[in-house]
C-alpha cells in the first residue's frame, strides 16, 4: 500500500490562516478519496509560511470494482420512463433483466463501476481541492483564473512504496505537479527532488525548514526561556503569540533585545501589549520587580553577526512605538491627576453605545443606579459602588485605550489610582469587565462584584428590551458571554439574589421615557422597590395606585408591565446555566427538575438543589426511590384521569389492611418531619437523605398490596397514600422531569 505526499508551495501564507488551511487540506483530500473508494491508515497535515503539506499513510492502490443492482420501472411502463432509467443506469435495453415480484414484473439493471488506480483519483481530487480551497481571503495573479491565498509556485504530489516512487501527474492553471520542492528562502540550496515523506522531511530540515508548527513553537519557547534564565529573567507566557510567531518563520532563530531606559517605567501591561501587537515580541520580565526589561524576537534567518543587525533595527522601531505609548501614558496621567476621570466621562455623552440604547454616558448612569441597588445585596457600600460605576468606563475616552482597546479596564485602574480614588473604586474599574471567558478569574471584592453584575445585567436587559437577542450561532453583542458572567459572579461569590426583580427593575429603567426632574426621585424610589421586592410587590403597588390612573407617563408603563420579557431573559440565563453545569457533570434533566421549583431565579439556591439531587440519584437508594415515585405517580395519574377526581385529601391509617401499608404511613410521618426541617434550613442533601428512607417501605408496599383494590374505600385510601408519596417527594424537586 503506497504512501501519498502532497505539498502546495506558495508565497507566504498569513500565520492566522495556516492551522485551519492544513486541516482543510487533510479533510478535503481524505474525505474525497474515501468517497471515491480509497482507504488509508492515517493522515497528517503540516503548514509553514510557504507550504501546506499532507502525508497519507497506507493508501490503497486503487478503488474496488463495484457491482450494483438497480430496480427500474414496471414492465409495460411508458417508454419515456424506461429511457430515463437506461440513461441513469448507463446500460442498454438488452442488458435489462425482467423479474417477477408480488406487485408485478420489473426491469433490473446490473451496473458495474470499474475500479480506478489511486493516482487517477488523487489527481482528480487534488485538482478539485486546489480550485475550491476555502481560504478566508484569496487572490488571482497573472493571466490565470486560479485563486489562492498567495501565488502558488509548485505542486508536489508523490505516491511511494518499497518498490519506488511515482509522480501523480496533473496540471492546474499552468502549475504542473512533480516531486520537486525547495527549502528556506535565504538559507536553502535551491530546488531538490524527494522520493518519500521521510526523505522530504529530512531534506527540508537540512535546508533549514522545520515542517512541524508544534516543533517550531517548542524550539522558540525552549530557546527563549533558556536565554532569559541565563540572565535571571523570565519570559511572559503567551501561547497565542507563540502560535502566531511559529507561523511566521520556517527556521526560528531566537534573539534577546534591550528596551530603552526611558520606557522601563511604563506599566508592564502597556509594554507587553505594544510589543506584542506591533512587533510580535515576547516580553521578558524581572521576577523580582515585575518590570518588563527586555524583549524576545524571533528571526527567520541565521546571520554572520549572530543577529546584531536585526536587533539594532528592531530596537530602533520599538523605540518609536514605545515613544507613542509613553506620550499617551503621560498625557492621560496629566488629565487624570489634574481633572479627574469625570473629564473623560463627559466626553462619553457624544459616544453612542447603541442607537436604540443611547450614549455610553446614559449607559453609565443606568449601571450606576443598578450598582447602588445591588451593593447591599452583595455586601458592598452603595456610595462606593455607584462611584465606581460612574468612572469604570472613563478610560474608554483616554488616548491609551483608544490606541490599545484591549487595555480598557486595566488603564482605568491606573488612572483611578492617579486621581486619588479609593482602592475599591480603582479595582472595580479593572475588574468589572470580568469574567470575560470560562477560564477568566471572577471578581470577589464586593464593590467590583456589584459593578460587574450591574454592567452585565444592564447589557442583557437593554438588548432584551429592544428585542436584539442571540439567534443560532450569531451573538454580535456577546450576550451569551454576559449571561455566563452573571452566572459565574453569582455562583463563585455564593450570592443570594432574586434576579427576576433586578431584571424587571432594569427593564423598566430602559423602557421608561426620560421623566421630568421633579419625578426623578419618585422613579428611583419605585425602581429600588422593584429591585428589592419585585414589580408586583405591595410597596410598588402603593406608589402606583397613589396616582389612580393619573401621574407621569412612565407610571402607566409600570402599571402595565408584564413579566414576559423578564421571564424570557431568565430562561436565557437558565439555558446558559445548563451549559455551565453540564461541564461539572450535572445532567440537564436534573436542572430541569430543580427549575420547576420555587425561587428559580436564585441561582445559588438552584445549583445547591441540583447538586444535592445529582448526588441523590448517584446512590442506589435514590435511583430506586425515583422509580418507586414514578410508579406511584403513574398509577395515581391514571386513576385520577379515569375517575375524574384528584386524590389529595389525605390517607387515613385506620383503613390500612396490610402491615406494609402501616409501615409506609410510619415512614411518611418520619420523613415529612425531617424533610420539613431540612427544607427550612435549605439543607437539600439532608432532605433527600430523609426521602431516601422511603425507598424500602415504598417497595414493600407495592409488593404487598394491590392499589386498585375491589373495596372502593380501601382503593381511595391507597390512592390518597400514593398522593402523599408524590407530595412528599415533590417538595425537593420535580422528579417527574427526570428521564428514564
Amino acid at each position: 500500500m503506497p504512501d501519498l505526499l502532497i505539498e502546495l508551495f506558495s508565497e507566504e501564507i498569513p500565520a492566522r490562516m495556516q492551522g485551519k488551511a492544513a486541516e482543510d487540506l487533510r479533510k478535503l483530500m481524505t474525505d474525497g478519496m474515501v468517497e471515491a473508494g480509497l482507504t488509508y491508515r492515517g493522515a497528517r497535515a503540516f503548514a509553514t509560511p510557504r507550504r501546506l503539506t499532507l502525508f497519507v499513510e497506507g493508501l490503497s492502490a486503487g478503488s474496488p470494482t463495484l457491482r450494483e443492482e438497480r430496480r427500474g420501472p414496471k414492465v409495460g411502463a411508458p417508454e419515456k420512463a424506461l429511457e430515463g432509467f437506461l440513461r441513469g443506469a448507463g446500460v442498454a435495453r438488452e442488458d435489462l433483466e425482467e423479474r417477477e415480484e408480488k406487485k408485478g414484473s420489473f426491469y433490473y439493471a446490473t451496473v458495474i463501476t470499474p475500479g480506478r488506480p489511486a493516482a487517477e483519483i488523487v489527481a482528480e481530487q487534488l485538482e478539485k481541492t486546489i480550485r475550491g480551497f476555502p481560504w478566508p481571503k484569496s487572490m488571482r495573479w497573472g493571466a490565470g483564473g486560479l485563486r489562492w491565498v498567495r501565488p502558488l509556485h509548485r505542486i508536489l504530489c508523490l505516491l511511494s512504496d518499497e518498490t519506488g516512487d511515482q509522480v501523480v501527474a496533473f496540471e492546474v492553471d499552468g502549475v504542473t505537479s512533480g516531486q520537486t520542492t525547495e527549502g528556506h528562502r535565504f538559507m536553502g540550496d535551491g530546488p531538490f527532488d524527494v522520493t518519500s515523506f521521510a526523505d522530504y522531511e529530512t531534506r527540508l530540515k537540512r535546508a533549514h525548514v522545520i515542517l512541524s508548527a508544534d516543533e517550531r513553537a517548542e524550539a522558540i519557547w525552549n530557546d527563549a526561556t533558556t536565554l532569559a534564565f541565563a540572565r535571571g529573567l523570565e519570559v511572559v507566557e503567551d501561547r497565542g503569540l507563540l502560535r502566531e510567531v511559529a507561523g511566521l518563520v520556517e527556521w526560528p532563530v531566537v534573539l534577546m533585545g534591550e528596551i530603552g531606559a526611558d520606557f522601563l517605567n511604563l506599566p508592564p501591561e502597556v509594554l507587553q501589549t505594544s510589543m506584542k501587537e506591533h512587533q510580535k515580541f515576547f516580553s521578558v520580565r524581572n521576577p523580582g520587580s515585575g518590570r518588563i526589561e527586555k524583549f524576545i524576537t524571533v528571526s527567520n534567518v541565521e546571520t554572520a553577526d549572530h543577529g546584531a543587525t536585526i536587533l539594532q533595527g528592531n530596537q530602533k522601531v520599538l523605540a518609536a512605538r514605545l515613544s507613542d505609548a509613553k506620550f499617551f501614558w503621560e498625557n492621560d496621567l496629566r488629565v487624570a491627576t489634574a481633572e479627574g476621570l469625570t473629564a473623560w466621562t463627559a466626553r462619553l455623552e457624544n459616544v453612542t453605545f447603541h442607537r436604540k440604547l443611547g450614549s455610553q454616558a446614559a449607559r453609565i448612569a443606568r449601571i450606576a443606579a443598578l450598582a447602588r441597588k445591588i451593593a447591599p445585596m452583595v455586601g458592598a457600600d452603595a456610595d462606593l459602588a455607584a462611584q465606581a460605576a460612574e468612572v469604570a468606563k472613563a478610560d474608554l475616552a483616554s488616548e491609551m485605550v483608544y490606541e490599545f482597546p484591549e487595555l480598557q479596564g486595566l488603564m482605568g485602574r491606573y488612572y483611578a489610582q492617579a486621581a486619588g480614588l479609593p482602592d475599591a473604586v480603582a479595582a472595580a474599574c479593572q475588574e468589572h469587565y470580568a469574567p470575560l471567558g470560562p477560564s477568566d478569574d471572577v471578581p470577589t471584592a464586593p464593590v467590583s462584584v456589584a459593578v460587574a453584575l450591574a454592567d452585565k445585567l444592564d447589557t442583557l436587559t437593554g438588548f432584551w428590551a429592544i428585542d436584539e437577542k442571540p439567534t443560532g450561532s450569531k451573538d454580535p453583542f456577546a450576550l451569551r458571554r454576559a449571561a455566563l458572567g452573571v452566572i459565574r459572579l453569582v455562583l463563585t461569590n455564593g450570592l443570594r439574589l432574586h434576579l427576576d426583580r433586578l431584571i424587571d427593575a432594569q427593564l423598566l429603567r430602559h423602557q421608561i421615557a426620560p421623566a421630568a426632574s421633579d419625578a426623578d426621585d419618585l422613579k428611583e424610589e419605585l425602581l429600588a422597590e422593584i429591585a428589592r421586592h419585585g414589580v408586583f410587590g405591595a410597596a410598588v403597588r402603593t406608589i402606583v395606585d397613589r396616582f389612580d390612573g393619573d401621574g407621569p407617563d412612565w407610571i402607566a408603563q409600570v402599571r402595565d408591565h408584564t413579566p414576559d420579557t423578564s421571564d424570557d431573559l431568565l430562561g436565557f440565563l437558565h439555558d446558559r446555566l445548563k451549559v455551565h453545569l453540564r461541564e461539572d457533570g450535572i445532567r440537564h434533566d436534573v436542572i430541569d427538575a430543580c427549575l420547576a421549583m420555587p425561587n428559580r431565579d436564585d441561582l445559588s439556591l438552584l445549583v445547591k438543589r441540583a447538586e444535592a439531587l445529582q448526588a441523590f440519584l448517584g446512590a442506589e437508594d435514590g435511583e430506586n426511590l425515583v422509580q418507586g415515585f414514578k410508579r406511584a405517580n403513574n398509577i395515581l395519574t391514571q386513576a385520577e384521569e379515569k375517575d375524574g377526581v384528584e386524590y389529595s385529601y389525605g390517607a387515613d391509617r385506620k383503613f390500612a389492611e396490610d402491615a406494609a401499608e402501616t409501615a409506609l404511613f410510619d415512614a411518611l410521618d418520619a420523613a415529612e418531619a425531617r424533610i420539613a426541617g431540612a427544607m427550612e434550613a435549605e439543607d437539600f442533601a439532608a432532605a433527600m437523605e430523609a426521602m431516601a428512607a422511603l425507598r424500602a417501605p415504598t417497595d414493600a408496599f407495592f409488593e404487598a398490596v394491590q392499589v386498585n383494590a375491589d373495596n372502593q374505600v380501601v382503593r381511595r385510601n391507597r390512592l390518597n397514600l400514593l398522593s402523599r408519596i408524590r407530595r412528599t417527594c415533590l417538595q425537593v424537586a420535580d422528579l417527574t422531569r427526570l428521564e428514564g
